[in-house]
């Protein structure tokens, strides 16, 4: 094609041809790549009734923003408070979507049909059981997949090795019961879409150094770990 007769297109027509090579030439994996890159990453607070405490640590989401924008080459905004229901038509806005809370939580019929729809489409889920969370979000969570069972993730999945190496899966950031932390998974078609990190509580670790008082290398270790459940979210 004469270069004169390109630049005639103007620039929207010249993004439109863009485009169209991309669907001929690119895998479906690039292409979403390219879509993803075209917009700053943020976190999203999921904020869901039953009177849980959804908000707690709200330093938590622009913490880790910050060491992934250090240590990353994500193009993250360092915003805090995004905050989206879960029966809301925003949570399609969202990549990747943060959850957490010490208590009860509650999903209305069409809060759960909502965040399904989510999940199967291409959106990410990350849970942090914040002690006090985990018999209410394994009884809400069959709202969202009643056909479907949380499995523990091996230490060998690509989440624990994907940007840090977590050997031994997930770090223990806090005591609660003494249990060794685990972290469980929902698939669909084959998708990592849910990541449900139990007796470890990273966000705690991700917050202020003045809130919780963790030593500096356990603060490190919960941004790592972090980094690498949204590294895997946004690539896989």
């Amino acid at each position: 094609m004469d270069k004169r007769y390109f630049w005639q297109f103007g620039r929207s027509s010249a993004v439109l041809l863009f485009l169209m090579l991309c669907v001929v030439f690119l895998p479906c994996q690039d292409i979403a790549q390219q879509i993803k890159q075209s917009s700053k990453f943020v976190i999203a607070r999921l904020k869901y009734g039953g009177g849980s405490d959804w908000y707690n640590d709200p330093s938590s989401e622009i913490n880790m923003l910050r060491f992934l924008k250090d240590h990353t080459n994500i193009d993250v905004e360092i915003k805090a408070e995004e905050i989206v229901e879960a029966g809301s038509d925003k949570l399609v806005s969202y990549p990747f979507v943060f959850m957490t809370g010490h208590g009860n939580i509650s999903f209305s019929d069409a809060e759960a049909t909502n965040l399904r729809k989510y999940l199967e489409n291409g959106g990410f889920l990350y849970v942090d059981d914040d002690y006090g969370l985990d018999q209410a979000f394994r009884r809400e969570v069959k709202k969202i997949f009643p056909d479907e069972t949380l499995l523990e993730l091996p230490f060998s999945y690509g989440i624990y090795h994907c940007h840090y190496e977590f050997p031994n899966g997930l770090p223990k950031i806090h005591e609660h019961d003494g249990k060794p932390p685990q972290g469980f998974g929902i698939f669909q078609n084959g998708r990592l879409v849910l990541f449900y990190a139990y007796e470890s509580n990273l966000a705690d670790g991700w917050a202020d150094p003045d809130v919780h008082k963790d030593p500096e290398a356990v603060r490190r270790k919960s941004l790592e770990m972090g980094t690498n459940i949204i590294v895997w979210a946004l690539t896989n």
